[in-house]
């Protein structure tokens, strides 16, 4: 019996500068999503939760909060990019290009642009990407220039955090 212990991602040595990984998960955003998001964050803009308001914009109709939208698409790169990450260092270059309503499914997808070892920790390298969103219909909907510092896959640290049962090994 082989145990595969748990782990995701990549580590530093996984990412090539010019390779693009298109994450393989897709998120539709709902109204309750954005509503929740939107109070909860504080942000009072009547555009992202109050349809009567928001239908006398130029858009004419609710935009989902863009934080969330930033969330969403963050999240979705994390098990190509950033799974196995102990920092991240940085965003750049934020650009939010296409607005996004209730019932949008959003994707996304990675460069790796740059890549070098740390300097301060020998367990780990940093990793530069640039990150897009898009809507189900390849519509890009913002992107940036990310910077996170990865594990190497010899770094102890993410290792060996499953505890063991008491009663014993899982059996038939």
């Amino acid at each position: 019996m082989t145990v595969h212990e748990p782990g995701l991602g990549r580590y530093y040595e996984d990412f090539v500068v010019g390779d693009v990984y298109q994450h393989p998960l897709g998120r539709t955003i709902s109204e309750a999503d954005n509503t929740w998001f939107t109070l909860l964050t504080m942000n009072t803009n009547q555009n992202h939760f109050n349809a009567h308001f928001a239908g006398r914009a130029p858009v004419g109709k609710i935009i989902v909060n863009s934080g969330l939208t930033v969330a969403i698409v963050l999240g979705l790169s994390v098990i190509d990019v950033s799974q196995t990450a102990l920092m991240n260092l940085g965003w750049d270059e934020i650009r939010l290009t296409h607005p996004v309503f209730v019932g949008d499914t959003l994707y996304a997808e990675s460069i790796v642009l740059e890549k070098r070892e740390s300097n301060s920790r020998p367990y780990a390298g940093i990793v530069t990407c640039r990150t897009r969103g898009l809507n189900q219909d390849g519509d890009e909907i913002m992107s940036w220039r990310r910077t996170v510092m990865v594990y190497r896959r010899d770094a102890p640290h993410d290792k060996n955090y499953f505890p063991q049962a008491k009663n014993g090994p899982l059996t038939p």
